[in-house]
């Protein structure tokens, strides 16, 4: 693909899949994997994966497959993890202090460089080695630091506003958990809605058509066994 076409948003979704199946492969001892035997482990189709690493430029070899270490390595690569990005977190409540704790930024490309609250109990607290600084410092941590992206986990009314100043104070990508999309104007800002409310109710929806499915297929069971 040329450099200056963009690759499909939907493309570039399934890369951190790719990556974590493959990377599981690696620690198992799998040393290389058709794309047919790939398909069949991530519930995709043989087709969809090669043309998703055509993308890129394939890696694969006709009748031998994918080396899974090497192609783990160019995925990294096209996922930028070898180019590791300055990220600051906003929010320390339960959800905030989680990802903080438990998120492995370091193995997804970022370094966790600031923590920030309003909250006078919780400023000066730690949370994985960093102190929670007071979020009234955060314009003048971000002038000397300059870090890049920003994780937004605070109330839905603060968000835009919030935003709309990381943004004037050189931040370029928002990991946002704050139940408000951000819609933002600004040339070259990336944003990440995340609402995992709506992966629950996507689930509530495939749980509960699966059963009511399954209700008519017996009802049309026992019908055919009355007649």
């Amino acid at each position: 693909m040329p450099k200056n076409q963009a690759v499909s948003l939907s493309v570039v979704r399934r890369l951190p899949r790719y990556h974590r199946f493959l990377e599981d492969l690696l620690k198992s001892g799998v040393t290389r994997i058709s794309s047919r035997e790939l398909a069949q482990i991530m519930g995709l189709t043989a087709s969809q994966i090669r043309q998703d690493l055509n993308c890129f430029g394939g890696f694969g070899q006709q009748g031998y497959g994918y080396n899974v270490e090497a192609l783990l390595g160019e995925i990294s690569r096209i996922l930028g993890l070898d180019h590791t990005l300055r990220a600051i977190l906003i929010g320390v409540g339960n959800l905030g202090r989680a990802i903080a704790t438990h998120m492995s930024f370091e193995t997804r490309g970022f370094d966790l460089v600031g923590i920030f609250d309003k909250s006078e109990r919780l400023i000066g607290t730690r949370v994985k080695g960093l102190e929670v600084q007071d979020i009234a410092s955060l314009r003048e941590f971000c002038f000397r630091e300059q870090p890049q992206v920003a994780v937004l986990c605070i109330p839905q009314e603060a968000a835009q506003v919030l935003a709309d100043n990381l943004v004037s104070w050189g931040i370029k990508g928002f990991w946002n958990f704050s139940h408000y999309d951000l819609a933002m104007d600004y040339k070259g800002i990336v944003v990440e809605n995340v609402h995992m409310g709506d992966s629950l109710m996507t689930l509530a929806y495939q749980v509960n058509d699966l059963f009511h499915r399954g209700l008519a297929e017996k009802e049309a069971d026992a019908s055919a066994v009355e007649k």
